[in-house]
């Protein structure tokens, strides 16, 4: 891995396995691990636990937030890891911002359809229903930028896989 490398966006859509794998990372390189969707308003989850699918005027104030956040985490830590969907490209740039590849990289959680249906259903208490999943893996929209890293394995492999990826020139 990179001594720039700052920040690690870990994404994908819901049930990727964002939040275990982002935190088994920390574990290993000694960073800050925060989840995304714990900087969510009120009023986001809200919509999100009844099955509608966040508008983009719903997001651009949450994007703000981590966007901060990254930022804010630069005075704090060597390095700072955040799961967040990041789906779209223009999301992605909210939270890039000025920040180079060197500096900040994208994680893909990659996985089929089937693989995250199933872990969906089998996960309690999540604010987001698998109603929704159609949605984000409709609004997921993969760029080259992106380290892709299946999530067909179980965490610790996902975890060495990033790392591999990461120290790759």
């Amino acid at each position: 891995m990179s001594s720039e490398l700052r920040t690690i966006i870990i994404m994908g859509v819901s049930g990727s396995g964002k939040s275990v794998v982002g935190s088994l990372l920390a574990t290993q390189l000694d960073a800050v691990f925060e989840d995304g969707d714990d900087f969510h308003p009120a009023s986001n989850k809200a919509k999100m636990s009844t099955g509608t699918p966040l508008t983009d005027d719903d997001r651009w104030p949450w994007y703000a937030v981590l966007r901060q956040r990254i930022e804010d985490m630069r005075h704090l830590t060597p390095v700072y890891i955040l799961a967040c969907s990041a789906l779209k490209p223009i999301y992605r740039e909210k939270l890039r911002a000025h920040d180079a590849d060197s500096t900040l990289r994208f994680v893909l959680l990659d996985g089929s359809r089937d693989l995250i249906t199933s872990r969906m259903a089998a996960r309690q208490g999540h604010f987001m229903p698998l109603s929704l999943l159609e949605s984000q893996l409709a609004t997921l929209e993969p760029t080259p930028d992106l380290v892709r890293v299946s999530i067909d394995q179980t965490p610790e492999q996902i975890v060495a896989d990033i790392r591999q990826k990461l120290a790759a020139p």
